[in-house]
């Protein structure tokens, strides 16, 4: 079970998962108790990594950062080629990186974070509000229809020339590539894949936006060698980080 938040493997227990509204809660007991198989946990984006670390675009790289674009925004980080959990089981949680002092608030309670400012929500979020202040846009129909706007809705209205939404995603990927360039300053990776449904639509136009925004705040040193790429399966990443998590903790060989 792939789990939008932080977790420990070992226990079952979802820490806290602020767009679930969940907070110390084990999950693994209670899955447990209505079925007759083992219940495995993980972070979803630890287990996308783990499956583009075993059977996608990641086979070769040694120091590794997944990041999924969404609701939110998280990371599962891959270091000298193996799951990087950290002391208390948070390792990869970027989305609540400060990026903006006093910025929107996030879905964990404070301001500013990483995804109160740049996930798909944020970025459709300020679209909301362009629209209502009473700028034109492709998808203003939705807006006041109070319709959800979806990743292709967005695809849409980009590849179209809509300027409001190109704005906003621009902005957005500003941050992202931003945020990207301090973390491969920390880490010195090998490799950033980008995943999640509004890259998968938009991969087109964020991925050169990122790209720039990264290389303009990134270490020379830190980038050499370094790839930064789509994901090439999808939400099956997190099944097939299923299948690496299974090896781990019941030695099931697929």
């Amino acid at each position: 079970l792939g789990v939008p938040g932080t977790v420990n493997p070992l226990t079952g227990i979802i820490g806290i998962a602020p767009n679930l509204g969940l907070n110390n809660f084990n999950i693994k007991k209670m899955l447990e108790a209505e079925i007759p198989f083992p219940v495995l946990i993980e972070n979803d984006v630890n287990l996308g990594a783990l499956g583009i670390k075993n059977f996608g675009v990641g086979k070769k790289a040694m120091n590794m950062l997944a990041v999924f674009v969404g609701t939110g925004i998280g990371g599962g980080f891959i270091i000298d080629c193996k799951l990087y959990r950290g002391s208390n089981f948070v390792a990869g949680e970027i989305g609540h990186m400060l990026v903006e002092k006093n910025g929107p608030k996030c879905g964990c309670g404070k301001k500013g974070c990483f995804e109160a400012v740049a996930s798909r929500t944020a970025i459709v979020n300020r679209i909301i509000m362009d629209v209502k202040s009473g700028k034109q846009s492709k998808i203003s129909k939705q807006v006041k229809s109070g319709r959800r706007i979806k990743s292709k809705s967005l695809a849409s209205a980009v590849k179209s020339g809509d300027k409001v939404v190109r704005k906003r995603i621009k902005e957005g990927c500003d941050v992202i590539g931003g945020v990207l360039a301090s973390i491969s300053n920390l880490l010195s990776l090998d490799m950033i894949v980008l995943g999640g449904g509004v890259i998968e639509a938009l991969d087109f136009y964020m991925l050169p936006l990122i790209k720039e925004s990264f290389y303009e705040h990134v270490l020379n040193d830190s980038a050499k060698g370094l790839k930064i790429i789509a994901s090439k399966l999808g939400d099956d990443a997190a099944v097939y980080g299923g299948i690496a998590l299974a090896e781990e903790f019941l030695d099931v060989r697929v």
